[in-house]
């Protein structure tokens, strides 16, 4: 983690006594940003290429703020230890922000409250640099029986600064009838030699598109390639999902975006899923899809796809270990979070191919009674309250 301090102070106070005190307390919230970061906390003066804090650290700054505002970046986050009027200072420069409809925070209390709130800010700010302007790629329309799940592009722009590009997905089903070689995948797979080259073959059309239209992922309309080229998307998918780029099925775009900020926030393998059974009773949940990312996974086979009983599919098994569970509503303004903890793997004939049993920290009805949508993206970890921060910023 990178901080940038721009220090404003009034020049009637004692430098020395100042630079002591102030160095003081920078080095308590280094330290304690250190446990939480668990790597190396820097702190620099008056660099752009960081997280920016000024720091207020005497009462009398409110005019340098006002002299120096347009050099300063908003959002203003501005830092006080409570010394030499620092914090009412701060507390005027603030409501000169709100008056003026600008967006910032004062950061004060002690060195936990604010090492803690400075973690979560910069986090928020640096997913917003991730998202801005990058490229997800919708291949193919959604599926039809999407109908709550497509989101209004530029709300997604607006919102997440993410371009939503439609790419036919006649430039997928070409390549694959077109080419003969392919290049294999980094993952050994194991599975009929006639199949595993078709699905090789969209894997590597993927991976064409991805950079043809410089994408960070997309969604695959995987459905139509049951009749148009006789595979599955699902190999493509889970390759691309083990590179950490985002790929999600069926042209779910709500189940892009929210395997996208989950991925760009955590640097974690991401399973869509379905939710295929509850039990209120248990407070569990059985997810179940026919992709997943390799890296998620103690053990796999491939068969074949479940509704189509075709193609390749992967048939996963977790680790039981603590999850995360997240679905982004269309109209970007609800979502579905909860942690949770894996019980088992399933071998269910009736279910898609990858299978867990979940039990959920919160009320699993809550999944009946206000749903975002079908697919939910799980990855390993209790990311909630860091997650539930970063949305309630990025959806407000």
């Amino acid at each position: 983690m990178n901080l940038n301090i721009i220090t404003l102070k009034s020049s009637l106070h004692d430098e020395k006594a100042l630079g002591e005190s102030t160095l003081g307390f920078l080095k308590e919230v280094t330290n304690e940003l250190n446990k939480i970061e668990k790597t190396n906390v820097t702190i620099n003066e008056n660099n752009n290429d960081g997280f920016n804090l000024i720091f207020i650290e005497t009462g009398g700054s409110e005019g340098l703020f006002l002299k120096n505002k347009d050099n300063l970046k908003e959002p203003y986050y501005l830092l006080t230890n409570g010394n030499n009027n620092s914090l009412a200072a701060s507390l005027e420069i603030m409501t000169y922000i709100n008056i003026n409809n600008l967006k910032g925070e004062v950061i004060h209390g002690n060195i936990s409250y604010v090492s803690n709130r400075i973690y979560e800010l910069y986090k928020i700010n640096e997913l917003k640099k991730k998202l801005n302007n990058i490229n997800l790629g919708v291949i193919g329309k959604p599926s039809d029986w999407l109908i709550s799940s497509i989101p209004s592009y530029d709300l997604v722009k607006k919102k997440l600064g993410i371009n939503l590009i439609d790419i036919p997905i006649s430039k997928l089903e070409d390549f694959f009838n077109k080419t003969s070689f392919v290049k294999p995948s980094n993952i050994k797979l194991d599975y009929n030699n006639e199949e595993l080259l078709k699905a090789n073959k969209i894997y590597n059309g993927l991976d064409i598109l991805v950079k043809e239209y410089k994408l960070d992922g997309l969604t695959l309309r995987c459905f139509d390639l049951l009749t148009s080229v006789k595979t599955t998307g699902c190999i493509g998918l889970a390759l691309l999902n083990n590179e950490k780029i985002i790929a999600t099925c069926e042209g779910d775009i709500a189940a892009m975006l929210s395997m996208t900020i989950a991925t760009k926030l955590f640097d974690e393998f991401t399973f869509q899923a379905n939710p295929s059974r509850i039990d209120t009773e248990k407070n569990n949940i059985i997810f179940a899809h026919c992709t997943i990312p390799f890296g998620m996974l103690n053990k796999f086979n491939l068969t074949t796809h479940f509704e189509s009983k075709t193609g390749v599919a992967v048939k996963g098994y977790l680790k039981e270990e603590d999850v995360t569970i997240l679905r982004i509503s269309s109209n970007l303004k609800n979502y579905f979070l909860s942690e949770g903890h894996i019980i088992r793997n399933l071998d269910d004939p009736n279910l898609c191919r990858t299978q867990i049993e979940v039990h959920l920290d919160c009320d699993v009805k809550e999944i009946l009674k206000n749903p975002c949508g079908n697919h939910h993206i799980i990855f390993y970890g209790r990311h909630k309250k860091l997650l539930k921060l970063v949305l309630d910023e990025l959806l407000k």
